[in-house]
């Protein structure tokens, strides 16, 4: 009996499409899911963990495809390795065997590449920043819409200094007392 062919496929968000990673490649089992690669606290990854076992072939279809940090990277391969598990990057056309010493040059392009990954995540976080920064200047509200106007909350205001209570506000404008306060503060 041949060892199972295990795959992994992972896309950051919901919105994009899995189709193209390790499409024709026979696999047996298929782990997949649309979340970020920053850590490994990814339940399919440790479901893929959990399920390989000694003999079985793990297939990538790229290194940032498992992980965006060096240190991820080389501990999830380390250990499907220590446990016996072939693991094999599509894309880079490398191949990890476990009781092989892998060849220096391919040792080199994994630790470059597993850098490029990380290097990749810390410009995407970095021009998120940028976007918000830029976004706050505008004056763009950013996070969840406002739940009451600007007249609201004045009216709040105004009636709180009149007497009202926080627990009669809530009720007259539908929302929980925690909003009023924050509205009154």
């Amino acid at each position: 009996m041949m060892a199972p062919n295990v795959g992994y496929i992972r896309v950051s968000t919901s919105e994009q499409n899995t189709d193209r990673q390790l499409d024709g490649i026979n696999i047996d089992k298929m782990f997949e899911e649309k979340v970020s690669g920053k850590d490994m606290k990814r339940p399919q990854l440790q479901d893929l963990l959990n399920y390989v076992r000694e003999g079985d072939h793990v297939h990538v279809h790229e290194l940032s495809r498992l992980g965006r940090s060096v240190i991820d990277l080389h501990k999830i391969v380390n250990e499907l390795l220590d446990r016996g598990v072939t693991v094999t990057f599509h894309k880079e056309n490398m191949t990890f065997v476990p009781g092989k010493q892998a060849d220096p040059i391919q040792e080199l392009m994994f630790g470059m590449l597993a850098n490029f990954a990380q290097f990749e995540r810390s410009l995407i976080k970095q021009r998120q920043r940028e976007g918000i920064e830029a976004a706050k200047a505008r004056g763009k509200h950013l996070g969840r819409p406002r739940s009451m106007t600007k007249e609201q909350e004045a009216e709040i205001k105004q009636k709180k200094s009149e007497g009202a209570t926080p627990t009669q506000l809530a009720k007259e404008y539908g929302c929980s007392r925690a909003l009023i306060y924050k509205i009154i503060k």
